[in-house]
């Protein structure tokens, strides 16, 4: 599974294409951005964080899964999580619709590079 770090350069309407789905730039300045992010069905990022901005999601559609090093949790459509700086954690969509979210980013640095990837290992799924 691959991760932001991994997909192109994005298009000129601010779209990336991921392996796991999709993103879209919405808005931005300079200590926040704000994007549309797609999950496919059963697809994931890597174990990652960021050292310098902190994430929020809401889901507008779907399920995913947020995944950290000491457990995970369900967020459902209407629902929002937050992810600090220097927290390790995965999307996941454990679903068979396609997740969307809105996702806040703020802080002192907001550039790609600001990630480290954790684990490249699959997260798996632990049904029943």
């Amino acid at each position: 599974m691959t991760d932001e770090s991994a997909d192109t350069a994005p298009a000129s309407d601010g779209q990336r294409r991921p392996a796991w789905g999709k993103t879209f730039l919405l808005d931005e300045g300079p200590q926040f951005r704000i994007k549309r992010v797609e999950i496919a069905p059963g697809k994931q990022m890597t174990l990652h964080m960021h050292h310098h901005r902190s994430e929020h999601w809401v889901v507008m559609a779907g399920t995913v899964m947020v995944v950290f090093e000491d457990g995970d949790r369900i967020v459902n459509t209407g629902e929002s999580t937050y992810v600090p700086p220097c927290t390790p954690h995965r999307l996941l969509n454990p679903g068979v619709l396609t997740a969307q979210l809105l996702e806040v980013q703020s802080g002192e640095y907001l550039g790609e590079d600001d990630m480290s990837v954790v684990d490249f290992k699959p997260y798996e799924l632990k049904l029943g």
